[in-house]
């Protein structure tokens, strides 16, 4: 497939978006970091190389051969994504993200399994299934109390130390009254 157009951003733009639905891996899938970076050096120079003109058939034919060796990844890392646009989707519209009594339901599609909203989440390399929802943030050790909210004293010492921070002090705000209740007064 070759992309042509007169403006060689919308070019560049169509042809990194065609590459990254197909080449779309992430470090995680790689054992090490060092190969994680060689694979994406070996996409920015296919982008390139297209972009440029150069081994364009080359190119297009080991992106047909790289589809047909990893059709399965590919498909899960789409869905994973997919996922992950809704999940953020939901979360920016403030709804709850949503989870089964019972889990996922397993689906024999290739390890995919099917949640009851019909959203596909891929299963890990051992059968359990991905987990899905919004990530919650662990609070640190001492700085909050067991349902993540701050106790009294904790939220006293946020706002005063705030205050500090911005230039604030209660000896500021008592100066700045006197002087305004002193100011308006007419002789």
């Amino acid at each position: 497939m070759v992309i042509t157009s007169s403006n060689p951003q919308n070019k560049e733009m169509a042809i990194r978006k065609r590459i990254a639905s197909i080449y779309n891996k992430r470090e995680e899938d790689f054992s090490s970091l060092i190969e994680y970076n060689d694979y994406l050096e070996e996409v920015e120079d296919m982008i390139f190389n297209l972009v440029e003109g150069v081994n364009v058939q080359e190119i297009e034919d080991k992106i047909q051969q790289y589809q047909k060796e990893n059709a399965e990844q590919i498909m899960i890392n789409q869905a994973r994504k997919a996922e992950e646009l809704a999940a953020a989707l939901a979360a920016s519209k403030g709804i709850p993200a949503q989870h089964d009594i019972d889990g996922a339901n397993q689906s024999a599609l290739g390890g995919i399994s099917v949640g009851t909203q019909g959203q596909y989440a891929p299963t890990l390399p051992g059968g359990q299934p991905r987990p899905t929802g919004v990530p919650q943030p662990v609070p640190l050790p001492g700085s909050m109390d067991m349902h993540g909210y701050d106790d009294e004293e904790m939220i006293k010492l946020r706002a005063e130390r705030g205050g500090r921070a911005g230039g604030w002090s209660i000896e500021l705000s008592k100066k700045r009254a006197l002087e305004e209740a002193f100011g308006s007064i007419w002789i």
